[in-house]
């Protein structure tokens, strides 16, 4: 008999390849934050199984913005697979997603394998470089409804990323001024302050929480740190835009 995780973790990957939302499972049967990062490790391993790559994670709700959007208290994160890099300047199709939203994110390139928990005076030695970025959400529920169990058993939405040029300027990442622009107009600005007070925090929480699911992240990884501002829709002929100050821009056209 199949068992709950398993049937989750199917339906889940389903609905993220056939752009179909699904009711929220712990509406009908709760399930435990540890039940939810096993089922996300199952739709993970569709994915693997279909040739897609894991290349790096995601951290989520580390701004209280994200937090107070999400109606969350906690830190949450996800894996980001090769399947889900989407071209700096290039177009995405709406058609893919089934409710994309954009956010605004600093990426960091890892340099080092990160196989224990970092401190923060540490967190530069282990990177190769920083880039502006935009991550697209895609909550795989219905009406983007979602307890914290049910987001991280979806991979906490992660459904693509663009990331923007790379640079070597950690220094300058404490408090750059972050805007997201859609067709022209300013509809969301914030700080990268917001990002645990400082992104590098990020890569030290990452060390961590991989460190306790017993997973190295390797040399060459994507870091998302988490968006520094509230997630915006997308619909289609939109031109996406996230300045982050000196590190410069990511942008797509949505199709």
């Amino acid at each position: 008999m199949i068992s709950r995780n398993t049937f989750i973790a199917a339906a889940l990957d389903d609905a993220a390849r056939g752009a179909e939302a699904v009711a929220q499972f712990s509406a009908t049967t709760p399930f435990s934050l540890e039940q939810a990062y096993a089922i996300q490790a199952l739709s993970i391993e569709h994915r693997r199984q279909r040739g897609e790559r894991r290349i790096g994670i995601k951290l989520g709700f580390t701004s209280r913005a994200k937090m107070v959007q999400m109606s969350v208290d906690s830190l949450i994160w996800g894996w980001l697979t090769d399947a889900m890099v989407e071209e700096d300047g290039g177009r995405i199709l709406l058609d893919n997603y089934i409710h994309p939203r954009a956010e605004p994110e600093i990426c960091f390139l890892t340099r080092r394998d990160i196989d224990r928990p970092l401190t923060l005076l540490e967190a530069t030695d282990y990177l190769e470089a920083v880039a502006p970025a935009i991550e697209i959400i895609d909550s795989r529920y219905r009406d983007f409804r979602f307890t914290l169990e049910d987001v991280v058993a979806d991979n906490c939405s992660s459904a693509g990323l663009v990331v923007g040029p790379w640079s070597r300027q950690f220094d300058a990442l404490a408090n750059l001024g972050v805007v997201l622009r859609i067709d022209g107009r300013v509809v969301q600005t914030g700080s990268t302050a917001a990002i645990l007070g400082h992104p590098l925090r990020s890569l030290v929480q990452a060390s961590q929480v991989l460190s306790k699911a017993g997973a190295v992240l390797p040399a060459g990884s994507l870091v998302m740190a988490g968006a520094a501002t509230a997630a915006e829709a997308l619909a289609r002929g939109n031109h996406v835009c996230a300045t982050v100050g000196a590190l410069g821009s990511a942008a797509f056209h949505v199709a």
